[in-house]
């Protein structure tokens, strides 16, 4: 029950005794037996009084500010990593975003590798406060396992968890990139308030995390929520994975930005052309440029929103979710996306069910470096009663 009530206080700081055990599904006399020895132990520490309900005011409790302990995350997309070093309190203390390491290069993993310890000494971090490392990345990663099988046994991004391990000899946990933008939805998002959530991870593909009786939904394999890969797309186009007609090719925002440049090619005025040489990464370059009205933007967006609708409105179909949420870098350019997303939701999808459905657009910052960072949470928190 202790490491429990700690990922409790760490999603959610400042609780009295009786709303831990009621979230938990405990009693308030061995919760509270609990919290004493956290308490003596200053893992956690009194916090004022919560608001009164009529009563006398009741305790809050936190996670001690002063514990040194921290986390390492790594967040791998499929052209950039970002590194982060955050605290218990879920603050960021160093980052270092938009690193351009494309997981195509043979020599990627190494590059991360790289990336990580001279985030480390750059920052002068103490690895003995760290409490472990976590990594998201795109492909069939196995968190059980700790593997990505997207790759060959001979590759070394195939295996990059026990690389991390060994090489900063600190423990890690690896996930898939939308598993995780799923999970920081679910606990710190718009997906808080819902059991059953189906969290869109927008991004260079489109990725899927299936929130099912507040769980993440994983699978036989543990592969479940390849939404990119529904062939729903009527163009021809080659998909990353070796298959044609993927809904990818057509609803991501590799898509959109490929959609783009053709369109300057043809001779479209568009800023995104000025904006692209300005920023390391194209998705800023497009986000920026809908953001301040350019058209060629604006309308190639509004076309990956109709195709994702048609995909989501097969998954409302399947699923018949609470809500479906649009997170990762294409949340930037939900209010663009979603006008077009309802027109094909309301175009491909039975009424009686689809209204039982809410599209929401997700407001946090970051979601896949806070799900990352959660990852060490859920499986190393114990390690700071030690």
């Amino acid at each position: 029950m202790v490491v429990e009530i700690l990922r409790n206080l760490y999603y959610r700081p400042m609780q009295p005794i009786a709303d831990i055990a009621s979230s938990l599904s405990k009693s308030i006399p061995s919760v509270t037996k609990q919290i004493n020895e956290l308490l003596s132990k200053s893992i956690i520490v009194e916090n004022g009084y919560a608001p009164s309900t009529g009563g006398r005011k009741a305790i809050q409790y936190m996670l001690n500010e002063n514990l040194q302990h921290t986390i390492i995350s790594v967040s791998i997309d499929q052209f950039y990593t970002s590194i982060a070093l955050s605290n218990l309190q879920t603050g960021v203390l160093f980052s270092q975003d938009n690193m351009l390491i494309d997981l195509r290069d043979p020599d990627a993993a190494h590059r991360i590798m790289e990336a990580i310890d001279q985030f480390i000494s750059s920052n002068s971090i103490g690895l003995q406060y760290v409490i472990g490392i976590g990594i998201s990345m795109p492909g069939f990663v196995n968190a059980d396992s700790g593997l990505n099988e997207s790759y060959s046994s001979q590759s070394p991004l195939y295996n990059i968890k026990e690389k991390v391990e060994l090489k900063f000899n600190k423990p890690a946990v690896i996930d898939n990139d939308s598993r995780c933008v799923a999970w920081a939805e679910k606990k710190f998002g718009e997906a808080q308030d819902s059991s059953h959530s189906l969290v869109i991870n927008l991004n260079w593909g489109v990725g899927l995390g299936i929130l099912i009786n507040d769980n993440i939904f994983k699978g036989t394999s543990g592969f479940a929520g390849e939404f990119s890969h529904i062939p729903l797309s009527d163009a021809q186009t080659l998909c990353s994975c070796g298959k044609r007609g993927c809904l990818e090719v057509e609803a991501s925002l590799s898509a959109a930005i490929q959609n783009i440049e053709k369109d300057i090619k043809n001779g479209e005025y568009s800023i995104y052309d000025k904006l692209a040489k300005e920023h390391t990464n194209k998705v800023e370059a497009m986000v920026e440029a809908a953001k301040i009205g350019d058209q060629v933007a604006i309308n190639n967006i509004g076309k990956i929103g109709y195709l994702l609708g048609k995909g989501i409105s097969t998954l409302i179909h399947i699923l018949n979710p609470n809500k479906i949420i649009i997170s990762g870098q294409g949340a930037e350019i939900g209010d663009i996306l979603a006008p077009h997303i309802q027109v094909a939701v309301n175009e491909y999808c039975i009424p009686k069910i689809a209204k039982k459905t809410t599209l929401e657009i997700s407001k946090l910052q970051n979601a896949q470096q806070l799900g990352t960072t959660a990852l060490v949470i859920e499986k190393f928190i114990n390690s700071i009663i030690n």
